[in-house]
């Protein structure tokens, strides 16, 4: 089941109050969690040599942790490689002060391609421990 999407943009910084009010507790323990929508969209110099394959407006979203590319869309495995470690990070809500916020260009892993993935945040989804996972809630703090 993938949690429906909301277009509602969200403060970014997690001491916010409505970041705070998910991260609640107390003995009605919340096991909600969030974590944005990620579309990761091809940016290439007009006019320059691609390496990789790729094409300028190709992209990839992520929601939770499924990947989907359009269909008859590829990319390439080591385009992909470059992005992949930072994408459950860009997820989560960080402050306005961690360049995981601001950054979101990612050069092409090879040096003599000057394309870009570029990543943006979408909507946010609220995911709930119980559904994402086996483990019991109380049991992770210990």
């Amino acid at each position: 089941m993938v949690p429906s999407l909301s277009r509602e943009r969200l403060p970014t910084d997690i001491s916010s109050p409505s970041i705070q009010s998910v991260m609640t507790s107390d003995s009605t323990l919340d096991d909600a969690f969030q974590l944005y929508g990620l579309r990761v969209e091809v940016v290439c110099p007009p006019g320059q040599r691609i390496m990789c394959g790729a094409k300028e407006g190709d992209y990839f979203t992520l929601q939770g942790e499924m990947l989907y590319l359009p269909p008859g869309q590829g990319i390439s495995i080591y385009s992909l490689s470059s992005v992949l470690p930072l994408l459950p990070a860009k997820q989560r809500v960080t402050s306005r002060n961690d360049w995981m916020s601001t950054d979101a260009l990612i050069a092409c892993p090879d040096p003599c391609c000057p394309s870009q993935l570029k990543i943006i945040r979408e909507g946010i989804r609220t995911f709930r421990h119980s559904e994402t996972t086996a483990v019991p809630l109380s049991s992770a703090n210990t």
